[in-house]
C-alpha cells in the first residue's frame, strides 16, 4: 500500500494567499510520486508506530459491551460563562464540550505516551520527514445537523484558529507553510522547514468546525450560542453560571466507530457548577453528584463515612496515577522587577515549609514534587546529566548549577516545626546576595520593601497561599493573599495581572508542542498562554525546538531531561506536591472498566466516557462493581 505522497508541484495555499476563513481558491491536481513512511494511515504515533493494529476492535480502557442509557450528573467549582472552548476566553467555558459535542480530526489514546487514530479523518499521511501531513475525511462523517464534514470545513477551522483562536494554536498554525484542498474528503498541510515531529499530530488535534454554520465575527466572544458540533452529544439546556446538559445523539454519525466503541455510554450529562467547594462535597454526600474525585485528603480521610458510603449506596477507591505527575506550585510572575532575580525566587522557596504542611494539613498523604515530570524516566532530578545532555546544554551556553546537573538537588527539606530557622537563614543569605536587607522589621532594597500579593481562588489555595505568606513575613517580606471569584481569577490570570498565583502544569509522557504556550519567549507577551512565569530564555526556546525534532526516545529523554534542569533551575516555581493516586467516590450505580489508561487520568475524561450504568453484577463484561473500602 502507498502510505505517502511526496508532491512533485508547488499548489497554491490558501492559507498563504490570505484567503478569509471557509474560502477556497482552485488547484490544480498536483503530480504525485508514491514514497514510504513510517506511519500506518489508521494512525500515528510520535517517534514509533501505533501500537494497535489497523484492524482493533475498541481502546484498551474502554468496556465495548457496556450498555448505554441512564443519566448522570457532575460537578464543577466555578462558573462559565460561554460554550466556546476554542478562543482566548475559553478559560470560561463549560467543561464537557470537547470531545462530547466537539471533536476532532484524529483521537488520543491515553494507552500510549503519544498516538492518534482515526475519527472525523479515517486516514492520515506523512513522510518519514514529516514534511506533510494529509488528512482523509471520513465520508460518513457529519455535524450534528446531518451536513457532511468537508475538507473545505477543515480549511475554515485551521484559518478561524490561526487568526482568532488561542495562542498556542495561534502560533503552531502560524508555523505551517501552505494548506491545499485536494478533494472535497482530503486535505494536505505543508510543513516543510518546521523540523517539528508533533506537528502532524498537533493538526490531528485540531477541532472541525461548520464553515456554514459558524459566525466568525463573534467567534472571539464569550457565547452562550452553541456551535455546531460533530460529537456524539448535543447541548439540550443551558442555565448560564449554573447548569450545562447534554443529551446523546442517537443519529451520531460515529456511534460504530472502534475508537468509540465502549465510550460515551450516558444518554443524559447533567454538568452542575458550585462556587464552592465545600457545598459541592454535601451535594455529593447527599446524593445529588454521582462521582467526584477528592482533592482534599481531610475528607478523604474522615470525610468518607457518611450514610450513602455505609450503606452502599456509594463506593471510594484510590486508582494509581500512570505517566509522569506534573507540577503545581506558587510561580512567580518575573514580569514584575521584585521577581526578576533569581536569588530572590529562590530564597522565598526556602521558606515553603512542606514537611509541616504536608503533616499538619495533609495527614502525611502527599509527596514532594521534584521535577516538572516526577514519577517518570522524564524527570532530571536523581539522574546525573548524560554525555548527550551536557553537550547540548553547552552548545546553547545554559547557565545550570552543579546539583542540578548531578541530579542532586532537591527541594528544601524542613524540620517539620513549621519554623525551620536553618532555612530562613539560609533563604536571608540570598536575599542580602541579592540586595535586599531587614530594616526595622521589614525586608527591603533600596529603601523599596519587598511587597507583593498572592492571588487565590478558593479557601483550599487562601489557607496554604495564608501559611506561605505568614512564613515570608518572619523574614520581613510583606506578602499579602487576596481571594478573587473564578471569573476575575480567569481574566487576571490570562491578562498575567498577578505577583504570584498557583499554577499547575499537568504533564503528558511525551511533552511537546504544548511547551511553547507555557515557557516560550513568543508566549510570555501572549494574554491567555500559559507562561505564568513570563520567561524569556533562548535556551529555553532551542529546547523546546529540538524536544519536537527528537527522532527517537533516547533523544527525546535527552532533551526533556536537559529542559527540566534548565526550568528547575530558574527557580520560577516553588513546586508543592502531588498524589501517587488519585482518590475518586461514586455512586454505586456506576460501573468501569477494569483496565485504567496507562497515561493520563484514570478516569479517562472528566465525563467519565468510559464509565456506564451498571446492570445486575455479572451481566455486563469487563465490568467492576467495587465494594466499599476505606481510605
Amino acid at each position: 500500500m502507498i502510505r505517502a505522497l511526496t508532491f512533485a508541484t508547488i499548489c497554491m495555499s490558501t492559507a498563504a494567499a490570505g484567503a478569509p476563513p471557509g474560502q477556497t481558491v482552485p488547484v490544480t491536481a498536483p503530480q504525485v510520486v508514491a514514497s514510504a513512511t513510517a506511519e500506518p494511515d489508521y494512525g500515528i504515533a510520535i517517534r514509533d508506530t501505533p501500537a494497535l493494529p489497523p484492524d482493533f476492535s475498541h481502546l484498551p480502557y474502554a468496556n465495548p459491551n457496556a450498555p448505554k442509557g441512564g443519566s448522570i450528573s457532575l460537578g464543577f467549582l466555578g462558573t462559565f460563562d460561554s460554550l466556546n472552548p476554542f478562543n482566548l476566553l475559553s478559560g470560561s467555558t463549560s467543561q464537557g464540550l470537547r470531545g462530547n459535542v466537539y471533536q476532532t480530526l484524529l483521537m488520543r489514546s491515553y494507552d500510549e505516551p503519544y498516538t492518534l487514530y482515526g475519527l472525523i479523518a479515517d486516514r492520515v499521511e506523512t513522510d518519514a520527514a514529516r514534511d506533510f501531513v494529509t488528512f482523509h475525511i471520513n465520508p460518513l462523517a457529519r455535524f450534528s445537523d446531518h451536513t457532511p464534514i468537508t475538507a473545505e470545513d477543515v480549511l475554515f477551522t485551521f484559518n478561524l484558529l490561526k487568526t482568532k483562536g488561542r495562542p498556542p494554536q495561534r502560533f503552531a498554525y502560524g508555523l505551517i507553510k501552505a494548506v491545499t484542498i485536494l478533494d472535497p474528503h482530503t486535505i494536505r498541510f505543508d510543513l516543510t522547514g518546521i523540523n517539528d515531529r508533533e506537528m502532524p499530530l498537533t493538526l490531528g488535534l485540531m477541532p472541525v468546525l461548520s464553515a456554514k454554520a459558524t459566525d466568525v465575527a463573534r467567534f472571539p466572544e464569550a457565547s452562550l450560542k452553541p456551535m455546531l458540533g460533530s460529537g456524539p452529544y448535543k447541548i439540550a439546556k443551558v442555565d448560564p453560571g449554573k447548569e450545562l446538559v447534554l443529551q446523546r445523539d442517537p443519529d451520531y454519525w460515529g456511534k460504530d466507530l472502534p475508537i468509540n466503541r465502549g465510550l460515551y455510554n450516558f444518554d443524559t450529562l447533567h454538568l452542575i457548577y458550585y462556587r464552592d467547594a465545600d457545598t459541592m462535597f454535601e451535594a455529593f454526600q447527599a446524593g445529588l453528584l454521582d462521582y467526584r474525585e477528592e482533592v482534599d485528603p481531610t475528607h478523604w480521610t474522615s470525610g468518607y463515612h457518611f450514610p450513602a458510603m455505609r450503606d452502599g449506596r456509594m463506593f471510594h477507591e484510590a486508582v494509581n496515577i500512570g505517566g509522569p505527575k506534573g507540577l503545581e506550585g506558587f510561580v512567580f510572575n518575573t514580569r514584575h522587577p521584585m521577581f526578576q532575580d533569581v536569588r530572590v525566587r529562590e530564597a522565598l522557596s526556602f521558606l515553603f515549609d512542606f514537611e509541616w504542611v504536608n503533616k499538619i494539613l495533609f495527614d502525611g498523604l502527599y509527596t514532594r514534587t521534584d521535577s516538572f515530570y516526577a514519577g517518570s524516566p522524564l524527570a532530571s532530578t536523581g539522574h546525573p546529566a548524560s554525555a548527550g545532555e551536557l553537550t547540548l546544554l553547552h552548545q546553547l551556553g545554559a547557565q545550570v548549577r552543579p546539583d542540578f546537573l548531578d541530579g542532586s538537588w532537591r527541594p528544601p527539606v524542613s524540620d517539620g516545626s513549621g519554623r525551620d530557622r536553618a532555612l530562613a537563614h539560609k533563604a536571608y543569605d540570598l536575599l542580602k546576595a541579592a540586595g535586599y536587607e531587614i530594616q526595622n522589621g521589614v525586608l527591603a532594597k533600596g529603601g523599596q520593601p519587598l511587597r507583593f500579593e498572592i492571588m487565590v481562588t478558593n479557601t483550599s489555595q487562601q489557607r496554604l497561599a495564608l501559611f506561605f505568606a505568614q512564613s515570608m513575613q518572619r523574614l520581613g517580606v510583606d506578602a499579602r493573599v487576596r481571594q478573587v471569584d473564578e471569573v476575575q481569577y480567569q481574566r487576571r490570570r490570562q491578562n498575567f495581572d498577578f505577583d504570584m498565583m498557583l499554577g499547575s502544569w499537568i504533564s503528558s509522557a511525551s511533552p511537546g508542542a504544548e511547551q511553547r504556550g507555557r515557557w516560550s519567549s513568543a508566549s510570555a507577551s501572549s494574554n491567555g498562554s500559559f507562561n505564568l512565569a513570563g520567561v524569556r530564555s533562548p535556551v529555553i526556546d532551542h529546547l523546546i525546538d529540538d524536544m519536537l525534532a527528537a527522532k527517537t526516545d533516547a533523544q527525546f529523554q535527552t532533551v526533556v531531561r536537559a529542559y527540566d534542569r534548565v526550568l528547575l533551575s530558574g527557580f520560577y516555581v516553588v513546586p508543592l506536591y502531588h498524589r501517587a493516586q488519585m482518590w475518586i467516590g461514586a455512586s454505586s450505580r456506576l460501573a468501569h472498566p477494569r483496565e485504567w489508561p496507562k497515561f493520563g487520568q484514570p478516569e479517562f475524561e472528566a465525563t467519565l466516557d468510559n464509565w456506564w450504568i451498571r446492570q445486575k453484577p455479572g451481566t455486563v463484561a469487563g465490568s467492576q462493581f467495587p465494594k466499599l473500602k476505606k481510605p
